[in-house]
């Protein structure tokens, strides 16, 4: 791509008007499922806060490398994956990147459809707490089961689709910028108040304490390690695509490396919260803090059931968990969508009518839950850790290490060393290969 082109495509592209708004948008993808339903599992499955040690140092390792990598190869091609693939490859004179770039669009993709499935999860549980229906219901997993069925969700899922939509079709800027800005603010707001009331049940400090004293046999076994790793992977959404195309909308003075950094701290404290939350409440009731899948659509539900104002309480759960859901939503069909829009030269919105369409339809095959859990696992472990080391032997190796250090550095006074070329050439690409192989031989590890 020649520069004059390059220029020519960046003045028609929409763009993130400030950092903060990009900032909070990325945070707005990081912060979502992963945080919400799988973090409080995993700390409850891999000994408390013994499980918090080896993530905090996976997140910032990544953060430090993948997540900046990221950002700074959207900027640098102002494209999405089959864009900046392709122009990576034709600086070693092969014409054949951009279908290298298919593998993470369809992955986001793919990701995109089962999300839209479990945003209709969570509108159907917010408007049965507004109802009562929610509380009213003797049993919280039958409750469940009425919608994780055959198509047993579809006009929730279809309602989910539509708000999203409604908010892609204004574009980045007015769109996705200003929706963020709204949402992920009032979500740690939510949080908060929830976090404060938690404490106050009877028996929270038991739940509080497991968070915070580690079992540290814990740290013995390889298994906390490699999912703490996979969990720090998937929150921080790398996977060569949505990250790529969010940093694609990027100004040239923002700073990369500082809006990775808060990237990070600020996914890791909606993590923090969320486990601040749904840990100590089930403390506080005798549930069970591993109860894996069903925590956040049973067992946290049958928690709101029994607690003081628990209508009012899941009512602000159940929005705020909305609100992270859908931000990363948006920036899981962005991927698909900055795809067809490129590729084809077609206008927005009807990019955002064909991919929305689409995920629509094929979610109506996998609204089952078990069908969804399988769906999701085969992206999850095949075909994100791949589009994640395809980017980073994009840009760390056929772009090159000082290429890429060089457009990182762009827009911040900051310099990286050696350090950085080490972890980023190597470390991460290593850990981007480990992810795939040992989410195949454990059948998922984020």
């Amino acid at each position: 791509m020649s520069k004059k082109e390059n220029l020519t495509s960046s003045e028609k592209r929409d763009s993130f008007t400030s950092k903060t708004g990009f900032i909070l948008a990325c945070i707005g993808s990081a912060v979502g499922l992963g945080n919400i339903w799988l973090f409080p599992y995993r700390v409850g499955q891999f000994g408390g806060a013994a499980f918090l040690i080896p993530y905090i140092i996976f997140i910032v390792l990544l953060g430090y490398t993948g997540l900046m990598g990221e950002f700074a190869f959207g900027r640098m091609s102002q494209t999405g994956p089959i864009g900046s693939f392709k122009m990576a490859l034709e600086t070693k004179d092969k014409k054949w990147g951009g279908f290298l770039g298919i593998i993470p669009v369809f992955g986001a993709f793919g990701i995109a459809v089962g999300y839209a499935v479990v945003v209709g999860w969570f509108i159907r549980f917010l408007v049965g707490f507004i109802t009562g229906s929610a509380i009213s219901s003797a049993d919280s997993g039958a409750y469940f089961g009425q919608i994780a069925g055959p198509f047993g969700s579809t006009v929730w899922h279809l309602i989910a689709l539509v708000a999203v939509t409604i908010v892609l079709t204004s574009g980045v800027s007015k769109g996705i910028e200003k929706m963020n800005k709204i949402m992920m603010p009032a979500f740690y707001v939510l949080f908060v108040v929830l976090v404060v009331k938690v404490l106050t049940l009877d028996g929270a400090v038991d739940g509080l304490k497991y968070m915070v004293f580690p079992e540290w046999s814990s740290l013995l076994s390889p298994k906390t390690w490699i999912y703490a790793l996979g969990q720090a992977f998937f929150s921080l959404s790398l996977a060569g695509s949505g990250m790529i195309v969010y940093g694609s909308y990027l100004k040239r003075d923002v700073d990369i490396i500082s809006s990775a950094k808060n990237t990070v701290i600020f996914d890791t404290l909606g993590a923090f919260l969320a486990g601040l939350i749904i840990i100590p409440a089930v403390f506080a009731f005798g549930l069970d803090p591993a109860a894996g899948p069903p925590l956040l659509f049973i067992t946290i539900p049958s928690v709101f059931k029994l607690m003081p104002f628990g209508r009012l309480f899941g009512i602000i759960f159940f929005v705020s968990v909305l609100f992270a859901s859908i931000t990363s939503l948006m920036n899981l069909l962005e991927v698909p969508i900055e795809a067809v829009q490129s590729t084809f030269k077609l206008s927005r919105k009807l990019s955002v009518a064909i991919v929305v369409i689409a995920a629509f339809l094929i979610g109506l095959f996998v609204e089952n839950g078990d069908v969804l859990g399988s769906w999701m696992d085969f992206v999850s472990i095949y075909i994100i850790p791949l589009g994640a080391f395809i980017a980073a032997v994009m840009f760390f190796w056929v772009i090159g290490i000082e290429k890429a250090k060089s457009e990182i550095e762009c827009g911040s006074e900051k310099k990286l060393g050696k350090l950085f070329e080490i972890s980023a050439k190597y470390v991460f690409v290593f850990l981007t290969i480990f992810v795939l192989i040992a989410g195949i031989l454990l059948g998922g590890i984020g």
